[in-house]
């Protein structure tokens, strides 16, 4: 195991998690690598396996939102670096997928759209409010295929199912299905070469 106080590159590691340390429905595989001290801040999953990393995939600084009822998988040999997964429902990602810094992947809007609902909603979650009170909100699977590299500040909404061998432009706004093997960019992204 690192050194914790040791540098690595222009940052410090603020912490890497031990077996110990995880939520008991996580399930990590073999030589898995999570850092971050916020890591598991937003970590409510109460499934049996709530989150399940496979073998040799490194989560540098990535948080892990999961709802009650939320699942999230994520394969071997991955690499992450400060992405912000949420998984209301479900997000499934592949093997040796690839995820550049900021990268946001969400199932969920987490909040409803119609203002008189959005507004319910705020009341239910504010520090006087009951949270068993808030409106339904929508959800949808996210898979990412395998073998897919997606680049820093790029984000992946709720539905999109990601074939494998994609390349995802930074900073591209992903809101539909994305084929194998294509590269895609922009807001909303669409595919601009075949792979």
């Amino acid at each position: 195991m690192a050194d914790l106080g040791r540098a690595r590159g222009p940052r410090e590691v603020d912490h890497r998690w031990r077996l110990d340390e995880l939520p008991d429905n996580v399930e990590i595989g073999s030589d898995v690598v999570i850092t971050g001290a916020k890591a598991f801040a937003r970590f409510f999953g109460e499934r049996p396996t709530s989150l399940r990393i496979g073998d040799r995939s490194i989560m540098d600084g990535v948080r892990f939102g999961v709802s009650p009822h939320g699942r999230l998988r994520i394969g071997c040999d991955c690499t992450f670096s400060d992405a912000i997964l949420l998984a209301e429902e479900s997000v499934t990602i592949g093997d040796r997928v690839m995820l550049g810094w900021n990268t946001t992947v969400a199932d969920s809007d987490f909040h409803p759209v119609e203002p008189t609902a959005r507004r319910l909603d705020a009341e239910a979650i504010s520090p006087l409010g009951d949270e068993r009170r808030r409106p339904p909100v929508m959800s949808r699977p996210v898979v990412i295929g395998s073998d897919t590299w997606i680049g820093p500040n790029a984000v992946v909404l709720k539905g999109v199912e990601i074939g494998p061998g994609c390349f995802v432009e930074p900073g591209s706004v992903v809101v539909n299905d994305v084929p194998a093997r294509r590269r895609v960019l922009g807001n909303p992204a669409a595919v601009v070469d075949e792979l």
